[in-house]
Formats: C-alpha cells, sequence, structure tokens
C-alpha cells in the first residue's frame, strides 16, 4: 500500500443517482487513512468519456501512486491484502 496514502477517485454522482459503489469506495479510503483527490463525474458523457478513456465499463475508478486498482469491490481487496 502506499506510504503518502493518497488516492485518486473517479465517481459518479448524477442529478438523478448517486452511484453506492463511489460512496462506499470513498468510505473505504477515509477508513484506511487516505488522502483522497477525487473527480466527480456529473453527466452521463463525462461518464462515458472517462469510461471510453480508461478501458473501463464501471465507475468508481481508484488509483493508487498512478495504478488503477479498480472499482470497489477491487479497491476492497486491495486494501485488505
Amino acid at each position: 500500500m502506499a506510504d503518502d496514502k493518497a488516492a485518486t477517485l473517479y465517481r459518479m454522482i448524477l442529478p438523478e443517482e448517486t452511484c453506492p459503489f463511489g460512496v462506499r469506495a470513498r468510505a473505504l479510503l477515509e477508513e484506511k487513512g487516505f488522502v483522497i483527490e477525487e473527480h466527480v463525474l456529473r453527466s452521463r458523457d463525462e461518464v462515458d468519456a472517462f469510461e471510453a478513456k480508461h478501458s473501463v465499463q464501471t465507475t468508481p475508478q481508484i488509483f493508487i501512486d498512478g495504478e488503477r486498482i479498480g472499482g470497489s469491490d477491487d479497491l476492497e481487496r486491495y486494501l485488505a491484502a
């Protein structure tokens, strides 16, 4: 795990929907004492562009030390290691 405990979190918060997996990922990072650089995707176009750019099919996506960890389930496994 990163010594500086910094993470970058991309998550979706649309007017009609807040992604519960993004909420969970943020809570997991906070519980472990990470400083979070958060990027909120606020429209379906932003979400689609992010997913295309990073070749992923879902949000949230978490990066630690420049490495993509994955989504909230991946983050949970990473933090348990």
